[in-house]
């Protein structure tokens, strides 16, 4: 999933964008309001976790910008503003969900968590394709109940396939959502991955559940 996170206190910022890129999610960051409604007026994300008072531009400013014209991207406000009102004005503007400052990075993720997979129409934390899961909340998947060890773009790779299971997922697709800005469109570093995530899958399924369809892109499926 691709994340982006507008916090003008770099020290939570920083705090938040390791602990998700451990997580193997992808994720962009700015400080100020005017540079997340450039960003997002260029870029996909998947969800933004917005703090509401910030430089240039306030987060009920890039909010009411965002919502003009994208109703689908997931908007988490993170807030010191605790009162019902200001939840309240934050939901009605079109947030998702409201976070009280502070908090623990573990309800954060179970945030993200709860309303990336909604947006997917998932209902468990659990994603399978037959004989292989992926564990969203522990960010872990398995082959036939043992734990397959993949780097953090694979992850990324792979739980987006499961969450598109008979859908094929262009490279452009994958750039939009798994990886982060610093991506050259032109590398052939999303090919690399997905050739090294095929090649674990097979090896601890027995066969590979991708298929490379020709001007499609790639499809994961169940086995017939």
């Amino acid at each position: 999933m691709h994340i982006l996170i507008v916090e003008d206190e770099k020290v939570l910022c920083d705090t938040i964008v390791r602990s998700l890129k451990h997580l193997s999610y992808s994720v962009d960051y700015c400080h100020d309001g005017q540079t997340a409604i450039d960003m997002l007026a260029v870029d996909h994300f998947d969800l933004v976790v917005l703090d509401l008072n910030l430089p240039r531009k306030d987060g009920m400013s890039v909010l009411k910008a965002l919502r003009e014209n994208d109703f689908d991207t997931k908007v988490l406000i993170l807030s010191a503003r605790s009162e019902v009102a200001d939840k309240v004005a934050g939901l009605d503007a079109g947030a998702n969900d409201y976070l009280t400052k502070p908090f623990h990075l573990e309800e954060l993720a179970a945030r993200i968590r709860a309303l990336t997979l909604r947006r997917f129409t998932q209902h468990d934390v659990v994603l399978t394709c037959q004989e292989l899961s992926f564990d969203t909340k522990a960010r872990k998947a398995s082959a036939k109940g043992s734990d397959i060890s993949l780097t953090r773009k694979e992850t990324g790779i792979l739980e987006y396939l499961m969450l598109n299971q008979g859908r094929p997922i262009s490279q452009e697709e994958f750039i939009e959502h798994v990886w982060d800005s610093s991506v050259d469109n032109f590398s052939n570093s999303i090919r690399v991955h997905i050739s090294s995530l095929r090649k674990k899958l097979r090896t601890a399924l027995g066969y590979d559940p991708i298929h490379n369809r020709i001007g499609e892109g790639y499809v994961m499926e169940e086995r017939q």
